[in-house]
């Protein structure tokens, strides 16, 4: 009977579509279905970063030897935006397990700030959002008054 369930929330996923999930009732805000589907984007967003890494580590080793200055700072240029987007990628893939952790706590889909949900379309646009949109530009502009 699990084995079943399980099948059956696995096939919803793949037919949950975002349409879907944006004209569900309030009332159905991220249950199971929902939670899966948020899940599977979550992890597919994880495997994309970690292969990222993957092809980056792999650009590294493959160093060129160049005597030419103007190539030599070309290629360092090169690694140095590489690493900066990788560092970027680093801090999402923290968010990212970070929301899984949510999801599994059943907390996920909630403002930490408030408690209120904070709507399927911001977390359809950024799945590691933990704020709602008011409390996000509260917290802005409390950053832009004060700063770090």
């Amino acid at each position: 009977m699990v084995a079943k369930t399980a099948a059956a929330v696995t096939k919803n996923v793949r037919e949950l579509t975002e349409e879907r999930i944006l004209k569900a009732p309030e009332k159905e805000y991220m249950n199971e279905e929902q939670l899966a589907f948020f899940k599977s984007r979550l992890l597919d967003l994880k495997a994309q970063l970690l292969q990222n890494a993957d092809d980056t580590g792999e650009r590294l080793r493959e160093t060129e030897v160049t005597t030419d200055p103007s190539d030599r700072a070309t290629l360092e240029e090169e690694y140095t935006l590489e690493l900066r987007t990788r560092d970027r990628e680093h801090k999402l893939l923290k968010k990212v397990e970070k929301s899984l952790r949510l999801i599994e706590n059943g907390n996920y889909g909630y403002c930490e700030e408030t408690g209120e949900p904070i709507g399927i379309p911001r977390l359809l646009a950024r799945p590691t959002a933990t704020l709602s949109l008011e409390a996000q530009e509260r917290w802005e502009r409390v950053q832009k008054l004060y700063g770090d």
